[in-house]
């Protein structure tokens, strides 16, 4: 009997194989379809016209109201087995900008107060070290109860298999939402789905430590980080890395030991200048944090209330996250796309991701 079951076995598992229609690594198609999601989903109810083709084989089930600070999201299916879980980004509100200003950290497990009867306990990375965006933060708590009641409503439905894509602060929201979901309690999500992420043109999510947390839980192909290598946005927010985010042990923690063998001048001379640089990072980490923290907080909690101001952390130091797919600019793609005053979205529009994607690849 044992031989039998054995073949039966590899039967079975060869049919669930064929049967997922997701799979590790970056496909031209499917991101192309999700480029063209994206573009139908700009504004609600989409008062600017789409440029790109109508996704193949796509059709919308649901789209989200506006929460947090004009954050939104749609669900659709593709090919009637993916979920395609699409998060909206930056519209021309001062909400959904600020959002992007409020660039002070937070520790990546804690608990946000949103208003007065809604506290959003996360975690996002396994390391205590790990921080992110707090601004990104807001937006993904503001849309994750809702996408986690979709996601349970269609893996009823039969859909064992979703993609989480976003461009530009959608991509930025796409990597806290999978890490989100990854540390979810097993009854809220069913642990066997089947998770991708493509975070397109999107901006430095977190530290270091989330970079890692990221990188690994979605390691193998899983999480992609799509880039336009002539757009500046996937380059910010800027980073201001300190002695403080390095790991413990580095010989720069104790200079006067690092220093020891220097002669007597050059020891004096080294540690002066290690205190001015050293200095120098912390106050202007400083004022990172007190302009883009404490300060557009305030402009934030205009647009949310009863948003309680989280505690940040003493770190600036950013980092990419994600499988890094680099699109460079191909013969002739500086004349259709070339900077001009006043266009600083030139590299970081749809159309030329769209464009690189099809020359590229």
């Amino acid at each position: 009997m044992k031989p039998v079951l054995l073949w039966m076995g590899l039967i079975l598992g060869a049919l669930h194989a064929n049967a997922q229609r997701l799979h590790a690594g970056f496909d031209k198609e499917e991101y192309l379809r999700l480029l063209e999601i994206t573009d139908y989903g700009k504004d609600s109810p989409w008062t600017s016209p789409p440029t790109l083709p109508f996704p193949e084989n796509c059709r919308l089930l649901y789209r989200s109201a506006e929460v947090g600070l004009s954050n939104r999201w749609d669900l659709w299916l593709l090919d009637s087995a993916v979920g395609i879980i699409s998060i909206r980004g930056t519209i021309g509100r001062q909400d959904s900008w600020m959002e992007n200003f409020y660039a002070a950290m937070v520790p990546a497990t804690g608990t946000l107060r949103l208003n007065d009867s809604t506290t959003f306990p996360y975690r996002l990375a396994a390391d205590s070290q790990a921080s992110v965006h707090v601004g990104w933060l807001i937006g993904m708590a503001s849309l994750a109860p809702s996408i986690i009641e979709k996601i349970r409503e269609y893996h009823g439905k039969g859909i064992r298999e979703f993609i989480i894509a976003g461009h530009s602060q959608g991509g930025a929201i796409a990597f806290l939402l999978r890490s989100y979901l990854y540390y979810l309690d097993e009854g809220l999500i069913d642990p066997t789905l089947v998770i991708k992420t493509y975070c397109s043109a999107a901006p430095k999510p977190g530290n270091l430590y989330y970079a890692y947390d990221f990188d690994y839980i979605t390691r193998g192909g899983w999480g992609l980080r799509v880039i336009n290598t002539q757009d500046w946005v996937p380059e910010i927010p800027f980073s201001i890395q300190t002695l403080y985010d390095v790991n413990p042990g580095n010989p720069f923690s104790n200079v006067n030991n690092a220093l020891q063998r220097a002669p007597f001048f050059a020891r004096l001379y080294l540690k002066m200048v290690y205190r001015q640089l050293d200095g120098s990072t912390l106050a202007a980490e400083g004022k990172y944090r007190k302009y883009l923290g404490h300060s557009v907080y305030l402009l934030v909690h205009r647009s949310m209330p009863q948003l309680q101001e989280p505690r940040y952390v003493n770190s600036t130091s950013y980092s990419p996250a994600g499988t890094a797919i680099v699109l460079p600019p191909y013969p002739g793609y500086a004349q259709a796309y070339l900077s001009k005053p006043g266009q600083a979205f030139t590299h970081h529009a749809l159309g030329a991701y769209y464009q690189l994607v099809l020359h590229d690849y």
